[in-house]
């Protein structure tokens, strides 16, 4: 599930709020690319008596394949992930002012920048501050024609590379496991076991994310077949990001028991 803090619709608070509401008894938090914000989730949830994993949905590249990893077990505060966060930062952002200048140089001119941007120093910090002068000066009406802009200037996803994240997370004491690996819409890989056994050979991912919303219930037998066959943990997920089609969903603690137990969490 996602707040705010990522590309999540609900704030913190609002999630757990319904969360207890709607009477979850464990649940995990995977906001991209963050690990500075987990504890205080977590205790934010703690206040209202709700337990939340620690967890992280890492953007990542493997043989130039777009797969976001879900890293579980792990100290947010000493885990080595910042290490490979902070570096996927810095790149991010010396190439959004790589294409903001070649924005510049090709015409576009963005008088309100210092307004609009007044709390980044007048200069785009990240895409969404680009996206922002576009459409804010009229040369894009929407996020979608924005980034078509973008693209014609160079701009490209910088994401980890797998193989550093899920060494970091081991090093860290935590799992790896590909998220909604099933998922076949663009900017997404999809895996079938042939293309699973070809990055197992490479990365020691220790399983898949089986049961996603976006997962067809053969998708789903077929990756109960294999995470069987190779000894492999196995989560349960809603991706839930706080609107409706995405909205938290509850599965029973025994379908993901050893991933559970290996976090350290005893299924009665």
């Amino acid at each position: 599930m996602h707040t705010t803090y990522s590309d999540g619709r609900w704030t913190a608070e609002q999630l757990i709020a319904y969360l207890v509401q709607e009477g979850f008894a464990l649940v995990a938090v995977t906001d991209h690319d963050r690990v500075d914000t987990i504890n205080t989730v977590r205790q934010l949830a703690a206040s209202r008596g709700l337990p939340v994993l620690a967890g992280v949905e890492m953007s990542t590249t493997w043989r130039n394949h777009p797969t976001h990893v879900l890293c579980y077990g792990f100290d947010p505060e000493t885990t080595l992930l910042r290490e490979v966060i902070a570096d996927v930062k810095r790149r991010q952002h010396e190439h959004t002012c790589e294409v903001y200048e070649t924005l510049k140089r090709r015409g576009y001119n963005f008088p309100r920048a210092a307004e609009l941007l007044a709390a980044s120093g007048g200069e785009p910090q990240q895409l969404r501050d680009t996206v922002l002068l576009l459409i804010e000066h009229g040369y894009a009406p929407d996020w979608p024609h924005a980034m078509e802009i973008l693209r014609e200037a160079g701009q490209h996803s910088i994401h980890a590379e797998m193989a550093a994240t899920v060494e970091a997370v081991h090093r860290s004491g935590g799992v790896a496991l590909i998220a909604h690996p099933g998922r076949r819409e663009r900017g997404f890989t999809f895996y079938d076991t042939a293309l699973l056994e070809e990055v197992r050979a490479e990365v020691p991912l220790d399983g898949l994310e089986v049961y996603h919303p976006y997962h067809s219930p053969e998708t789903i037998e077929s990756y109960l077949a294999y995470v069987n066959k190779h000894d492999l943990l196995l989560s349960t997920g809603s991706d839930s990001h706080g609107h409706a089609g995405r909205m938290p969903i509850k599965y029973r603690a025994e379908i993901s028991q050893r991933l559970l137990e290996r976090l350290g969490v005893q299924v009665g």
